[in-house]
């Protein structure tokens, strides 16, 4: 009986030993000493390979955009500063000096135009010109005859009503003169208008730019006869500045006051952030999109902005300053996003945090981590990984 209670103590030994040889560990490399391990925490040997694909990153505190405005839009042609060439007169375009994108300065020529209405131009001026020289000389014939007769109406030499008449010749000239003087005016200023000169026959009308910047359109050609002064030969627009136009989200419109600033972003200058200010802001909803029309104005000197290039603006309501982090630092699973935190040197912790909407490669963080602290910033999912198959 000693014998067989002998065995069944050496059994008992044995099977205590093979259970506390199973009990689960966390990662075989864990430091000694470490008897418990939490199920966020992740144990990576110093050998491993693991640990020399993981990088790790200190948090910075950087100063982020809090109710923040983000709105897609592109660049268009300042309305104000946009005009449409018409021709004064109908006529010949005799010769087309601009040409599609071509700088131009203001009251440079465009084209040349011969028209029948030049002439008559100057044949009025000529005429009116005349008139007034009679009007002027008829003038002074009545206000020599009116002191002529006071005169001798003075000595007895002529009745009253000689004079009467006379005086009354005089006024009939004077105001003919002025008639004269009008019509005369009227014919010069068509003259100044059409840009000709008195007394020259054949000349060609010069349609000039009315301000400076490029040449959008041409809609004429050399040898074109038009009739129809009401149609546009040219478009010139003075793009030293443009507007951004964006479409802002009805729900965030109350954010936006005309005359504040705005960062504009371009498709076409990745990474770079440009400044305008909010010219316009439409007084209706599209009710299709439920988003309200903002026109920013921008900056346009040295004509890097071009109309239909596609953007964004960007508006900020106020700043703080908030720990950020790479967006490869963050998984996102059901319950959230997630970082890894280093505790110590390959000892790593899951920790749950609340992250701020994304700034270009950067993001955030509202919750969970502080500045200064370590998170793993590549390698993330390959933890993640590990903690799922470690479960």
């Amino acid at each position: 009986m000693r014998r067989i209670g002998w065995i069944f103590g050496v059994l008992a030994l044995v099977a205590t030993a093979c259970r506390r040889t199973h009990t689960p560990v966390w990662d075989e490399g864990a430091p000694a000493g470490q008897q418990a391990h939490s199920p966020e925490r992740i144990v990576v040997p110093p050998g491993s390979a693991l640990l020399r694909q993981l990088r790790v990153e200190s948090v910075q505190e950087c100063d982020v955009a809090i109710g923040r405005i983000e709105a897609p839009g592109k660049v268009e042609v300042n309305p104000d500063r946009v005009f449409r060439v018409m021709l004064p007169v109908a006529g010949r375009v005799a010769d087309v000096y601009a040409r599609l994108g071509d700088a131009v300065k203001e009251s440079s020529p465009l084209l040349a135009l011969e028209s029948p209405d030049a002439e008559a131009a100057v044949s009025s001026y000529l005429q009116a010109d005349a008139a007034r020289s009679q009007a002027h000389s008829a003038l002074i014939k009545a206000q020599a005859d009116y002191e002529r007769l006071k005169d001798l109406y003075e000595h007895d030499a002529v009745a009253q009503k000689e004079v009467l008449s006379a005086e009354n010749m005089l006024v009939q000239a004077r105001a003919a003169v002025e008639q004269a003087e009008a019509l005369r005016r009227q014919a010069q200023a068509r003259l100044e208008i059409l840009g000709l000169q008195p007394a020259q026959f054949g000349q060609r009308i010069m349609v000039r730019a009315p301000i400076s910047g490029k040449v959008l359109e041409v809609n004429v050609a050399r040898g074109e006869y038009r009739n129809d002064t009401t149609v546009p030969v040219m478009t010139i627009a003075d793009l030293s500045t443009v507007w951004i136009s964006a479409d802002v989200p009805e729900s965030a419109i109350r954010l936006i006051r005309v005359g504040e600033q705005v960062d504009i972003e371009l498709v076409a200058y990745p990474g770079k952030v440009f400044q305008g200010r909010v010219a316009r802001i439409a007084d209706t909803v599209d009710p299709q999109t439920r988003t309200v029309k903002v026109r920013a104005e921008l900056s346009n000197r040295d004509e890097r902005f071009r109309p239909e290039m596609f953007g964004r603006i960007v508006h900020t309501e106020t700043v703080r300053k908030l720990p950020v982090v790479p967006a490869t630092a963050l998984v996102h699973d059901p319950g959230g996003s997630v970082m890894f935190r280093e505790d110590a040197p390959g000892v790593f912790r899951r920790v749950q945090v609340s992250a701020g909407p994304p700034s270009g490669d950067r993001v955030p963080i509202l919750e969970g981590v502080r500045a200064g602290d370590r998170v793993v910033t590549q390698g993330v999912m390959l933890l993640q990984a590990k903690q799922g198959t470690s479960r």
